[in-house]
């Protein structure tokens, strides 16, 4: 590979809480992808997602931990660890090119490093609408207390 074709991308380290599940990833667009649903899934799940392309996410331990769930459409496909259940990816319905990864999996994040999280409507999901809008439902807001940080 020559230098100009060369990935300047950072490579993450994630697995999900019991360690069975272990990937690699690059984010597609930095932590600007940063994004909720309010579908009755996510609702449920309360991840913050970013996005990676598919080709961009390496499972590198534990591909036989991952369990998949998928509901309405069946076109997204979200895996989580058998073992400890938590939600480490999906393949999106709006975009089948792409993941959406759990922030909390990956090394050193937290969905509370962001002060605030668009809130995707997929609700009203832009493959059912005849315009294919996209509007946010809305945002998610997280202000850290003070005096939590002094204790």
């Amino acid at each position: 590979m020559t230098q100009s074709t060369q990935d300047s991308r950072p490579v993450y380290q994630a697995a999900c809480h019991c360690g069975s599940v272990r990937f690699s990833l690059r984010l597609a667009d930095g932590l600007r992808s940063a994004r909720r649903c309010n579908c009755s899934y996510c609702r449920m799940r309360g991840a913050v997602a970013v996005t990676v392309r598919l080709e961009d996410l390496e499972v590198l331990q534990g591909q036989e931990s991952l369990a998949l769930y998928q509901f309405h459409t069946g076109e997204a496909k979200h895996h989580f660890c058998a073992q400890c259940g938590i939600y480490t990816f999906h393949q999106r319905r709006s975009s089948p090119d792409q993941y959406g990864v759990n922030v909390a999996c990956i090394e050193g994040m937290s969905p509370f490093d962001f002060a605030e999280v668009p809130v995707s409507d997929g609700v009203h999901h832009p493959k059912d609408r005849a315009d294919g809008a996209a509007p946010p439902a809305g945002w998610l807001r997280y202000e850290a207390n003070p005096a939590a940080r002094n204790n």
